[in-house]
């Protein structure tokens, strides 16, 4: 068997890793589905209501679980839906963070043996980077929350409140 054979196998055995883990955590997990209608709107099965792409930009920042449904195929459209919203973000230039020599690079390893090391590669980076953004806001929110003037304040609340208790009768 030849290396690229043997690429090909891993290939195919990954996507049906992530097929069949995608259905055990759609079935296991509290998944939102959003059913795309061909009249091009969104709706949220599990609240009863139309969304737009900001609702979806909404659950996305609150890092919910979701997956965004063809209503007559039932065909699972959830990555389209994702590269339409980074599309329409990369348009505006002060909030783009895909540069054109990025994009460049990333399509040259499209149909290339190393795909999947490349996807991989991006996801626990990201994860990583995530995970440390966490942490920094955590320690930042923790200063700010233990920083002298925020005691100091915290202390003048209290006396304060105790100064204009009503004494008991």
């Amino acid at each position: 068997m030849m290396k690229t054979d043997a690429v090909r196998i891993v290939l195919l055995c990954s996507k049906a890793f992530a097929t069949l883990m995608t259905a055990l955590h759609h079935h296991w997990c509290k998944m939102i589905t959003i059913k795309k209608y061909p009249n091009r709107r969104l709706y949220d099965t599990s609240k009863s209501q139309y969304v737009n792409l900001d609702y979806i930009k909404t659950l996305i920042d609150e890092r919910e679980d979701f997956t965004v449904i063809d209503s007559k195929t039932e065909e699972d459209i959830t990555k389209s839906l994702l590269l339409q919203i980074i599309s329409e973000s990369e348009t505006d230039e002060n909030q783009s963070l895909l540069t054109n020599s990025l994009l460049k690079q990333l399509i040259r390893y499209y149909d290339t043996d190393m795909e999947i090391y490349v996807r991989q590669y991006l996801e626990q980076s990201l994860v990583h980077f995530i995970e440390q953004q966490d942490q920094v806001q955590g320690m930042m929110k923790n200063m700010l929350d233990n920083n002298p003037f925020n005691i100091f304040n915290k202390m003048m609340e209290e006396n304060i409140h105790m100064w204009t208790k009503k004494p008991k009768k």
